[in-house]
């Protein structure tokens, strides 16, 4: 057939089948409106007031999901990367840590680097731009030297180098050496004894660019913390895994991580796992949240403001939890002195 224009005449629609909207199934309803608030609304009322769409639902469900686990004392592990640190967010981690929703940490090296720097001295991240072309990106000399000795000390007496570093911390906030030891969440995990572990990527971070940080010392000590989170992962059965602010390393750590423990016959059935980013990419979306999940939720948005709701709306869920149950075990109690009464009267 010729594709001339007068082969396609207007389609006549006359007869269309057509439906009364009552029968049709829907995914929005009125009910899932948000609601604006007042100014003296507390979280609580906000978050209640969200939309029941998407994100709106969402991190609400992250929330409870999360707040859920910490009741029950399953396994949380928060994955993170660099920018989650640098972000300022270390301070909502650390107290999900203390408040034992976080029961275990694993991170990158660029988040380890970004930890001991603020614990260190109070600051970090560098103009990359204007040190780079001066020859002087990465040189700072201290991290590097807590590297090196955290690296030894994790490979030669397999203490990993989560642990060794965590040591490290330690030893120096026990000495006075740390102008800001509450802001990092590495010493926090070594305070709390809760598994810290560090996943190198050799080449990718400043302090490899020293030559007395030993690459035979560094792979080591991140390989024992690979199979330490190994075991982390044995252990999460209806758990949580909450990847935050990485797209490529701690995905592909965990999806690793998951593949020797099932290996090994480790029920890690229920397992839900949780991305926050400012991105969607696709080992965060395929390696995360759906081929080991049971369950996968997306949060997309800047770390700075994303982890300063989720800790709250954490802890608004974990008092829904606690109130819900409190009914339960009203009602529960009710109806047995219904049931005792009944048999006292026959």
């Amino acid at each position: 057939m010729h594709h001339q224009e007068e082969n396609y005449p207007a389609f006549d629609l006359t007869g269309l089948k057509t439906y009364d909207l009552e029968s049709r199934p829907s995914k929005v309803f009125v009910e899932d409106l948000g609601r604006p608030v007042s100014p003296d609304a507390t979280l609580g009322d906000w978050l209640d007031s969200l939309p029941n769409q998407l994100a709106g639902k969402w991190i609400k469900r992250a929330a409870t999901v999360l707040a859920t686990a910490a009741e029950a004392k399953t396994t949380v592990v928060a994955a993170i990367g660099g920018h989650v640190i640098k972000t300022g967010c270390a301070p909502y981690l650390i107290r999900l840590m203390e408040e034992g929703v976080i029961g275990a940490l694993a991170m990158n090296g660029a988040a380890a680097i970004h930890d001991y720097e603020l614990s260190l001295g109070g600051k970090t991240s560098e103009d990359v731009g204007a040190a780079l072309l001066a020859g002087r990106f990465g040189m700072a000399r201290e991290v590097a030297d807590a590297y090196s000795i955290a690296a030894k000390n994790g490979a030669m007496d397999q203490r990993g180098l989560g642990r060794a570093l965590g040591d490290l911390l330690l030893d120096s906030a026990n000495l006075g050496r740390l102008t800001n030891p509450e802001a990092s969440v590495v010493l926090a995990a070594r305070r709390l004894g809760l598994p810290c572990t560090i996943h190198v990527a050799m080449g990718t971070d400043i302090v490899h660019m020293h030559p007395h940080v030993g690459g035979a010392d560094l792979g080591e000590a991140s390989h024992v913390d690979f199979r330490r989170l190994c075991s982390v992962v044995a252990s999460m059965k209806n758990g949580v895994w909450w990847n935050i602010g990485s797209a490529v390393i701690m995905p592909e750590v965990f999806l690793k991580a998951v593949s020797v423990v099932r290996n090994f016959g480790h029920d890690i059935s229920g397992l839900i796992a949780i991305n926050l980013d400012k991105e969607s990419k696709y080992r965060s979306l395929v390696n995360v949240l759906q081929r080991p999940a049971s369950e996968g939720i997306e949060l997309t948005g800047h770390h700075e403001i994303l982890l300063p709701l989720m800790y709250p709306a954490i802890n608004w869920a974990r008092q829904k939890l606690v109130q819900t149950q409190a009914g339960e075990q009203a009602g529960d109690k009710v109806k047995t002195g219904k049931k005792n009464k009944n048999r006292s009267a026959a």
